[in-house]
């Protein structure tokens, strides 16, 4: 009987450090550290057509929580003439957050286009973003006039454009990892008083055991007197 229930806490210590690894880590697969790159890709759509889904190369995507501006390239679609606007979506981070489509080429501007990109964090959890196209500031295209001209000049492919990643911090309740701490915290409560049922039994259910051997391999059994 002792060895079985060295057996079942053998069997619950092993439960419960199995499902305390698995919880930490899945909140490690879905967290990020500062200075991580935020995984993020793009699509495109000119008329009816649309391109895959295409992975962005590191020094365009994100880096989180780190304020920052890049040149983002714009293939040529396929089939372009000038005459139709031109828009790109975006895909951000391992939750994919959706980022809907927006109008980058032929947008009945004079102005070059720029896109501001807004982020949400809370600790090590990404939280969501936003997106909208904004005329690129007067000071910048002055300083980088050539970005100005290659935008406009329909000869040259690919065209940059400017992607802002502005980042906020919130503070909100993190019921995903709440939830795997109440769970761990179950798991081994449930365990350690599993542990103290079996210890504080064990001598009882050993003395049960050796009475009810001893009487029945007494011949005849033995009557009891009151």
């Amino acid at each position: 009987m002792a060895r079985n229930c060295r057996f079942i806490t053998m069997i619950s210590t092993f439960n419960v450090l199995f499902a305390l690894l698995l919880s930490s880590l899945i909140l490690d697969c879905a967290a990020y550290r500062p200075g991580d790159i935020v995984p993020m890709s793009k699509m495109g759509q000119y008329h009816s057509s649309r391109t895959v889904w295409h992975d962005m190369i590191g020094r365009h995507c994100p880096i989180f929580g780190v304020n920052r501006e890049v040149l983002v390239p714009i293939s040529k679609p396929t089939g372009f003439t000038g005459a139709d606007p031109y828009k790109i979506s975006f895909q951000v981070g391992k939750e994919k957050y959706y980022i809907p489509w927006l109008l980058v080429i032929n947008r009945k501007s004079s102005e070059v286009p720029m896109i501001d990109v807004h982020l949400r964090y809370s600790g090590s959890d990404f939280l969501g973003v936003t997106a909208k196209v904004l005329d690129m500031p007067h000071n910048y295209v002055e300083l980088h006039s050539d970005i100005g001209k290659q935008f406009w000049d329909t000869q040259i492919w690919p065209k940059h454009v400017l992607v802002r990643y502005t980042w906020e911090e919130q503070s909100e309740i993190d019921v995903a990892s709440g939830f795997y701490v109440l769970f761990g915290s179950g798991l081994l409560m449930s365990f350690v008083l599993s542990i103290y049922i079996l210890q504080s039994s064990r001598d009882k259910i050993e003395r049960f055991v050796r009475e009810t051997v001893a009487e029945s391999s007494m011949p005849g059994g033995v009557a009891k007197v009151e």
